[in-house]
């Protein structure tokens, strides 16, 4: 059985719960702050199933992590259970796509109505994953999130109304991903699921990819033999990891994970 219940021990959420901006901002926060981003079963082999109880399963009993299919798929149904508005919108992520490289449209997040104004909530892009809520359609101003300034702005020359959501890394504005605000339906999560877990070509079957937002703003992450502990762009702390055995114990007691049997992590120790 699924349940709040579980689900809000499982984020540490014990606040009250009501369809309000403070709500759904709370529980934003909780759930990206005790889920970790991880890709570690698609690098074992091992498929990913987007169906409710197997992702319940996987993160809230298991109390394993996900990427953004089995994050904002979880996420949306808790907040719809609570009795939010929400609509699965499709993008397109550019946060740490090689230059040259034309990204598929393979990330879900979700836009909350509450008294007309749209949200954009998401717990799912790993290290870029936001500090906060942003005003969907708020666009071009500065927005201040805990430890971070985003912004939504209007690509221009396309034939369909295209955003692009950015974060400010000191000077520069980097880009996490484009968006139109097509709703994406099951049919193509599913779709956008078996190229992100399945295809050989996925960043997903290649690399250790692990990422948690903290309570206090700072992140750490983990991808191949590189652990970081990070304030925006200050690093607090960085690990080269050179053995299996030392990424177990990263993985275990950073993030609270076990790397599966079957990941082929040999060369990253060559």
């Amino acid at each position: 059985m699924t349940n709040l219940h579980s689900y809000f021990e499982r984020i540490q959420h014990d606040g009250t719960v009501s369809c309000d901006l403070q709500t759904l901002r709370s529980i934003v926060f909780a759930h990206a702050t005790s889920i970790p981003f991880e890709g570690l079963d698609p690098l074992a082999g091992v498929s990913v199933s987007l169906e409710h109880d197997a992702i319940f399963d996987k993160l809230v009993r298991r109390q394993r992590g996900g990427y953004c299919f089995e994050q904002n798929a979880l996420l949306s149904w808790a907040l719809r259970k609570v009795g939010f508005d929400v609509a699965e919108l499709s993008a397109r992520v550019w946060y740490n796509t090689p230059e040259g490289v034309t990204p598929p449209r393979t990330h879900i997040f979700l836009a909350v109505t509450i008294d007309g104004k749209r949200w954009l909530a998401d717990c799912g892009v790993g290290g870029s994953t936001p500090t906060g809520l942003m005003e969907l359609d708020r666009i071009g101003d500065e927005q201040n999130l805990l430890n971070e300034t985003r912004r939504i702005v209007v690509i221009e020359g396309r034939h369909v109304p295209t955003f692009l959501h950015q974060v400010k890394q000191g000077d520069t504005w980097s880009d996490v991903y484009e968006f139109t605000g097509e709703t994406m339906p099951k049919i193509d999560q599913e779709m956008g699921n078996w190229w992100t877990s399945r295809h050989p070509d996925s960043k997903f079957r290649k690399n250790v990819i692990v990422a948690l937002l903290n309570r206090d703003g700072t992140r750490t992450s983990l991808v191949n033999n590189a652990f970081l502990h990070r304030r925006a762009e200050e690093i607090l702390e960085r690990i080269e990891i050179r053995s299996r055995e030392q990424l177990d114990a990263l993985l275990r007691e950073r993030f609270g994970l076990d790397l599966p049997a079957t990941a082929d992590v040999r060369s990253l120790f060559v």
